[in-house]
């Protein structure tokens, strides 16, 4: 069922409601769809909806519940996504670093927040660029070298589920974007050198930039099995344009090859963190553990 709270929160000079459903994520977007709703409106488990909408919402059998209510209810559903986790959440934590990293250039810093919130991202969003940043802070005791947090920055900043073209777009992106930021030549260089090598997480051995910024985008592949499962929910939403039949074809291909690297992560302080857990992960997909469709992912990263 789908329910809606009162038109009470401020943005944009208007009043907001949020539409959830306590059934799951297809009856929300199939009832959004129906009503002319944007996909811009999605925030990870709910719709935000302007109070001009209210009424014609309801009118469509969206049923009136209070704040705390609707709250409850999404609660109770298991579809609640903590703050932390919600993309729309996080652009004050990514533009902090974005300062600290090029300050005096925030206009290039919303742009780029801008790309990782495009509508038709669920895995290559806010959430997966801040989980890289953190991931490379683990890697380097937060000392990460300039070309590589800016690579993490502009590596899926081109994401339209192209593996190859999107990495070379994404570094294409930099070479545009980055002189005119100030940012030197070589620095601006080795940038789009490390968002190509993202296409195929295969640095040199003696490549120590391209192993920590490749380390930490794959480091989603040791997150704990629920983790891993929201993970590969996602990355299929982003190809649901793919048959049931084309998409696991493609995922089966890209976990073979992540399965057959030796080692999977190239810096010692990734083998240490995450090796283990990500092969575990791994091998259980091969072997089919998660075999409901919602459950596997798409080809690329």
């Amino acid at each position: 069922m789908i329910y809606i709270d009162p038109p009470m929160w401020p943005a944009h000079n208007t009043l907001f409601s949020h539409l959830v459903s306590n059934e799951g994520l297809d009856e929300l977007h199939a009832f959004t769809r129906a009503a002319g709703i944007s996909d811009r409106a999605f925030d990870g488990d709910h719709y935000d909806v302007p109070q001009e909408r209210y009424d014609a919402l309801v009118a469509r059998g969206a049923v009136p519940v209070s704040c705390g209510d609707l709250v409850r209810i999404l609660i109770s559903s298991g579809l609640r996504i903590p703050a932390r986790e919600r993309p729309s959440a996080l652009a004050a934590p990514l533009r902090h670093r974005w300062n600290r990293l090029l300050p005096g250039t925030p206009e290039l810093g919303d742009r780029l927040l801008e790309h990782w919130n495009e509508p038709h991202r669920r895995y290559h969003d806010r959430r997966h660029l801040l989980q890289v940043l953190e991931a490379l802070d683990l890697l380097t005791g937060g000392d990460i070298p300039r070309p590589v947090a800016l690579a993490a920055w502009f590596h899926d900043a081109v994401y339209t589920g192209r593996p190859g073209a999107d990495e070379e777009a994404s570094a294409r992106l930099a070479e545009q974007l980055l002189p005119g930021a100030g940012v030197a030549a070589a620095v601006a260089a080795e940038c789009a050198r490390l968002v190509r090598l993202t296409a195929a997480h295969d640095p040199a051995a003696e490549d120590i930039p391209g192993a920590l910024l490749t380390d930490a985008d794959l480091a989603v592949l040791a997150r704990p099995p629920a983790g891993y499962a929201d993970y590969l929910q996602a990355v299929r939403a982003e190809y649901a344009h793919l048959s049931t039949e084309e998409f696991k074809a493609g995922r089966r291909r890209v976990v073979q090859q992540l399965a057959a690297a030796d080692p999977l992560y190239r810096t010692p302080a990734g083998r240490r963190l995450w090796e283990e857990q990500a092969r575990r992960n791994l091998a259980a997909e091969l072997a089919g553990a998660p075999a409901e469709e919602t459950s596997t992912a798409a080809e690329g990263q």
